[in-house]
């Protein structure tokens, strides 16, 4: 389809006949209602104008030299970005018995030689609304296919950092702790806290606070692999699910994160601000009955790394 309405000036028909004057007459019906036309004597030359410029729909010889029309329709059938063009063959009647062949191979439709201009068009005209109705139909599956994988995302995701919300995170975490509870493979979360971030958003102001935190959130996806998951837990609270990691493995990947964000300096009008965190790390322990039992450790973890003075990870 050329265009967005239903109008002949918007299809592109090809009209294949290796007979000069069945071309001629052809045009003659055709050319008064508009359509785009353009015209080929043989098979061969038919595919290489499909290949080149797809048409709406064919009118197809059933015999003619080189590659007969029966041909034609099955390498078109075959390759899927052509399958879906409408082909009406034109035949003579002592060529019926090819007919069935051409509609098993997937023809949409024949016309008897001579045709009949009222019923030449109307066959056209319908199979071409038919297609033009599948086209809306599938461009309308696709949008809204495209806009539920946007409300998907949305859905899921924290809007200020990007990551994960603390929902969606909650069933990532549970699907791993299930998994592992059946499988009995390492996992492992942390819990990551910024260090005195109130005070960050008094002295410098939200904006800045926000881009602060999408800084580390950046800094910490630089560093955790792709089949791990970060989310954000609450406020300036992050957590990272850590499939096939241990705790030990967790910890030397927590103290890397810690150590990236302490150095990574974010300039401001105010001056330059520097952001410490603290971690609490925790593995899957064979005698946690939920994932919650796995959170509350962390959250313990994190609390003792803020006791100990901050900028540090703990593993409980």
């Amino acid at each position: 389809m050329r265009g967005e309405s239903f109008e002949p000036k918007f299809f592109f028909i090809l009209v294949v006949d290796d007979i000069a004057t069945n071309l001629r007459l052809l045009r003659a019906m055709l050319e008064p209602i508009g359509y785009n036309l353009t015209f080929c004597r043989g098979g061969k030359q038919a595919l290489e104008r499909i290949y080149a410029s797809k048409p709406d729909l064919i009118l197809l010889d059933l015999i003619m030299p080189e590659i007969n029309g029966l041909e034609v329709c099955k390498i078109l059938k075959a390759d899927p970005n052509y399958a879906d063009i409408p082909i009406i063959f034109l035949t003579g009647s002592h060529e019926q018995k090819h007919l069935i062949k051409a509609l098993e191979l997937g023809a949409a439709d024949y016309i008897n030689k001579p045709c009949n201009k009222r019923e030449l068009l109307g066959r056209i005209r319908n199979h071409l609304f038919l297609k033009y109705t599948i086209d809306q139909l599938r461009s309308t599956q696709i949008k809204l296919e495209k806009a539920l994988k946007e409300v998907e995302i949305l859905a899921n995701t924290d809007s200020l950092t990007g990551v994960f919300n603390r929902r969606r995170l909650f069933e990532i975490a549970l699907q791993e702790f299930n998994r592992v509870d059946r499988y009995g493979a390492p996992f492992s979360i942390l819990l990551i806290d910024l260090d005195h971030f109130k005070k960050v958003n008094d002295h410098y102001g939200h904006q800045v606070g926000d881009t602060a935190l999408c800084k580390v959130v950046q800094n910490i996806n630089n560093i955790i692999r792709n089949v791990d998951s970060l989310g954000r837990y609450g406020g300036e609270e992050f957590m990272a699910i850590l499939p096939e990691t241990n705790g030990e493995q967790a910890l030397v990947l927590a103290d890397r994160i810690r150590t990236m964000v302490a150095n990574n300096i974010i300039e401001t009008k105010q001056g330059n601000l520097s952001l410490t965190l603290s971690i609490g790390v925790t593995s899957y322990h064979p005698d946690d009955t939920s994932i919650d039992d796995m959170i509350s450790r962390a959250d313990q973890a994190v609390y003792q790394a803020k006791e100990l003075g901050r900028n540090r990870c703990c593993l409980l």
